[in-house]
């Protein structure tokens, strides 16, 4: 799913299933994000580790509706072993299995600070019209740059995905 080179230019591919582990947000405001993800991370660490499960890739966040001035997203990481049922974190943070859908899917990568992502989302849904395809629900972006406070803003990666049909309805 991830290259080790950006997108420079969206492209449609064919992506697999992947199964996940996540901590589900449900109309989360956006000012309270910051705290949903330090809290979700701190979660499935402690869940994986004593569920000997091990990511197989990097963090992602995968949108189940249209943001507006809140989000329903799952939180996690593509896991090497499937994590059977729920766990619950000593924090109280519920860790459940999911997967990442697979199918015909839009991907464009953004190079920059998270406060752009909105821009980013916004051209890669332009690009999907443009070139004769409807965007599908859900859809994900991938922290391929690790966020960290030394991490220099501008020079972070982050891939979008988005599961999309041809004009006709068709997958591509």
């Amino acid at each position: 799913m991830i290259r080790s080179e950006p997108h420079a230019e969206p492209v449609i591919v064919q992506v697999s299933a992947a199964r996940t582990a996540v901590v589900r947000g449900t109309d989360v405001p956006f000012a309270e994000l910051t705290a949903f993800y330090d809290a979700a991370f701190a979660a499935l660490g402690e869940v994986l580790n004593a569920e000997g499960l091990s990511p197989v890739g990097p963090a992602f966040a995968l949108m189940t509706r249209e943001p507006s001035e809140s989000m329903d997203f799952e939180v996690g990481f593509a896991i090497d072993h499937p994590l059977e049922g729920s766990r619950t974190s000593a924090a109280g943070t519920v860790v459940e299995p999911s997967v990442l859908p697979e199918g015909t899917t839009a991907v464009a990568s953004h190079l920059g600070a998270y406060d752009a992502l909105g821009d980013a989302w916004g051209g890669l849904m332009t690009w999907i019209g443009e070139h004769g395809y409807s965007p599908q629900l859900p859809f994900w972006e991938v922290y391929v740059t690790e966020p960290s406070p030394e991490a220099d803003p501008e020079s972070m990666r982050t891939d979008l995905f988005v599961p999309v049909v041809n004009e006709t309805g068709n997958t591509a």
